[in-house]
């Protein structure tokens, strides 16, 4: 259980390293290549935070873990509403001023109910089983595209994109290098991540959904958590909010839609519990910032999407030991 666990952490650190420097190396690629500012926002800034969910995805898919990848984004999704929010609305109240944020908030809401219709044939069309095809892979990078174009002719030109940091130029073999190497780091890291995920279901007798949702999904939140707290300690509610909203939606959109088209994903009926967890979260961030004339997720409202999210960890683990 000790090697288990100490390679599910190193998992997690070599992961996110590689992230940060191989989201980097783009960064840096993208200023040596003169791309626009506007394209190395709409991409290296939106896929930053979910480098680690899309490769722990694309781990368990290729690996045919595919409980492992359903729950990591779904988990990861509830976290970052209700315990990333949370936890940063405590810290400062999330005041949102500017009309771009929440106008991609409803996008939030929406892959949520479009996940939820595709994942459960069962209802919507009377299969004998649900399964997220590659088809509804397809259907979900095709809306993924649809949300990007919207951010480029909508939402970018009128209130600009999410702060890019300057990236000096450097020289292309140093770039490739530093690429290679995260990227080195994102491919070990998420198959150790995996692999430890799933000999720790079987360690503990748990479904490997299970520990998706809780273990591999908190782990692959660290970066929205980091960058979220960060914002909020700033006072840049802005960028604490829509740093999750893009996150979310990413993940359902774009992390998802890879993960089906690389390997179907059978959906347990059972995951519609977590599904409505991941709508319900989904509704209360539009409660919480659009009720009121003043878009504000307050300390009290932090205080209860935490409360919410350790009851939903709760109702998880709990079985597990008793």
């Amino acid at each position: 259980m000790i090697v288990i666990l100490f390679l599910l952490m190193a998992g997690f650190v070599v992961l996110i390293k590689g992230a940060d420097i191989f989201v980097d190396g783009a960064a840096h690629l993208a200023r040596t290549l003169d791309v626009s500012p506007m394209i190395i926002g709409l991409t290296v800034v939106a896929f930053g935070t979910s480098v680690p969910e899309l490769f722990v995805n694309i781990a368990a898919s290729v690996g045919g873990d595919t409980d492992i990848a359903l729950g990591n984004v779904m988990g990861s999704n509830i976290a970052n509403g209700l315990l990333v929010l949370g936890i940063s609305a405590l810290i400062r109240p999330l005041q949102i001023f500017r009309k771009t944020v929440w106008q991609a908030i409803p996008f939030s809401l929406l892959a949520a109910i479009m996940l939820w219709v595709l994942a459960n044939d069962v209802f919507v069309d009377g299969s004998f089983f649900s399964i997220l095809s590659r088809s509804d892979g397809w259907v979900l990078l095709g809306f993924f595209t649809v949300f990007m174009a919207y951010s480029a002719a909508v939402i970018a030109p009128v209130d600009g994109l999410p702060p890019v940091d300057p990236v000096p130029p450097e020289k292309a073999a140093a770039v490739a290098l530093k690429m290679a190497f995260g990227f080195c780091g994102l491919l070990f890291g998420s198959r150790w991540i995996v692999d430890s995920a799933v000999a720790l279901a079987d360690r503990l007798g748990a479904p490997r959904v299970v520990v998706g949702l809780t273990v591999v999904a908190l782990g692959t939140s660290l970066p929205e958590l980091a960058t979220s707290v960060a914002a909020a300690r700033r006072g840049a509610a802005e960028i604490a909010v829509g740093n999750v909203v893009g996150s979310n939606i990413f993940n359902i959109l774009f992390v998802l839609g890879i993960s089906a088209v690389i390997r179907p994903l059978p959906v347990n009926p059972a995951a519609n519990m977590d599904l409505a967890m991941l709508t319900a979260t989904s509704v209360l961030l539009v409660v919480f910032l659009f009720a009121g004339q003043v878009r504000v997720m307050g300390r009290r409202e932090g205080g209860l999407a935490l409360f919410l999210y350790v009851l939903y960890t709760g109702y998880l683990v709990y079985p597990l030991f008793f």
